[in-house]
C-alpha cells in the first residue's frame, strides 16, 4: 500500500483532492497537524466530491506524534532539494508498504527533518526558477510512479462504474 504523509497541509482543495487521489489508486493518507482547515470544511468536501467518505485517512496533531507511531519505517520525503528523482528509486516490490511525505503548500517540509533524512528525499525535476509544483498534482506525479512500478496492483483496467471498454 502506498501511504501519502501530508505535513501541515494549508489549502483545503489540495488535501480534497488528494484524498480523492487516495480513493482512486487505494492508497492511505496521513494528514500531520496542525492544519489551518476543518476537516469537514465544505471546501475539502467539494474537492473531493462523494469520494472523500471512501478515503481511508488518519490525523495527528504533530509531527512527533506521526513519527513515534512509525518509527522504523523507510519515509520517503519529497522536496524541491530532495537528493533522488522520484522515478529513480526503485519501488517495484509488491509486497513493501511505501511512505511518502509532501509538505505544506507554502514552506514544504521543515528544513531539520530533511536534514535528518537526506538519503530518502526525492524530488520532481522542474525549471529551477520554478518555486513548486501544486501539491495535489506531485501527490499524483509521485503516488502514479509508485503504481506503475508495481504494476497498477488491484487497479481496474476498465471503466468498472459504465462496464465499457474500448
Amino acid at each position: 500500500m502506498i501511504h501519502i504523509i501530508l505535513y501541515h497541509p494549508e489549502i483545503p482543495q489540495n488535501t480534497g483532492n488528494i484524498l480523492r487521489t487516495a480513493m482512486a489508486t487505494n492508497s492511505y493518507v496521513h494528514i500531520i497537524g496542525p492544519i489551518p482547515f476543518d476537516i469537514s470544511n465544505k471546501a475539502l468536501q467539494r474537492a473531493g466530491m462523494d469520494y472523500i467518505k471512501d478515503a481511508k485517512f488518519d490525523y495527528y496533531d504533530s509531527y512527533e506524534t506521526f513519527s513515534e507511531k512509525f518509527s522504523g519505517k523507510t519515509i520517503y520525503f519529497v522536496t524541491k532539494y530532495g537528493k533522488n528523482v522520484y522515478s529513480k528509486v526503485d519501488f517495484s516490490d509488491p509486497l513493501e508498504d511505501v511512505y511518502v511525505m509532501f509538505g505544506r503548500e507554502s514552506t514544504g517540509i521543515d528544513k531539520e527533518i530533511l536534514s535528518a533524512h537526506k538519503e530518502t528525499t526525492l524530488r520532481i525535476p522542474m525549471m529551477s526558477t520554478a518555486r513548486s509544483l501544486n501539491l495535489s498534482n506531485s501527490v499524483a506525479i509521485v503516488v502514479y510512479e509508485i503504481l506503475k512500478q508495481k504494476n497498477f496492483p488491484e487497479l481496474a483496467s476498465f471503466d468498472m462504474i459504465k462496464k465499457y471498454t474500448i
